[in-house]
């Protein structure tokens, strides 16, 4: 069975991953792990788990920030490797702007994995939601030369949650959507 990978969609080839590779050593199955994760640190906005039952995170998947980093999984569920899944992709741009991820770092990993396109395309939406932000700015310099296809990216509404009337405003308010911050837990 032929899978839809990021990388045939783009046009290009999907190459081995020493991210994914990484992530297997440690005992995770990719990439159904790497969302399980995602939601364990902190993107409890991408649960799909239904509320009357077992959360996901509760089974508690038992690798550390020290072990793989947030910058680590956020550039492994935009992997182009990976099957073609939106919701990973959402996952990944929230923990791109996760509050220890530093934009030098996902520029390193994201060239290294072959998805500076995807990272570039998702820190041109994060600065378009929130301009002020000098993340933004040193993430998209840092994958400038970056090729993509917009048209195989997801729609720039699909990163951030929107309000149409908030607290008696009337008018759009936009947010990114990133992970609460769990840093303070064990992990």
């Amino acid at each position: 069975m032929s899978k839809d990978t990021l990388a045939h969609r783009l046009g290009t080839t999907a190459h081995v991953s020493p991210l994914l590779m990484k992530a297997r050593r440690l005992g995770l199955r990719v990439p159904e792990d790497l969302e399980r994760l995602a939601v364990q640190r902190g993107c409890e906005y991408y649960n799909v788990t239904p509320r009357d039952s077992t959360p996901r995170e509760e089974s508690g998947l038992a690798v550390s920030r020290a072990d793989f980093s947030n910058a680590e999984l956020a550039i492994a569920l935009l992997s182009p490797s990976l099957p073609v899944l939106l919701l990973r992709q959402r996952m990944g741009a929230a923990m791109l702007s996760a509050p220890d991820v530093e934009a030098e770092h996902l520029v390193a990993l994201a060239l290294q994995e072959g998805c500076g396109g995807i990272a570039h395309h998702i820190a041109r939406c994060g600065g378009e939601v929130e301009p002020g932000n000098p993340f933004w700015t040193r993430l998209k310099a840092g994958l400038a030369g970056c090729e993509y296809d917009k048209h195989q990216m997801p729609h720039p509404t699909r990163f951030i949650e929107m309000t149409g009337i908030t607290r008696g405003k009337v008018g759009i308010q936009k947010h990114w959507v990133r992970p609460i911050s769990t840093l303070a837990l064990a992990g």
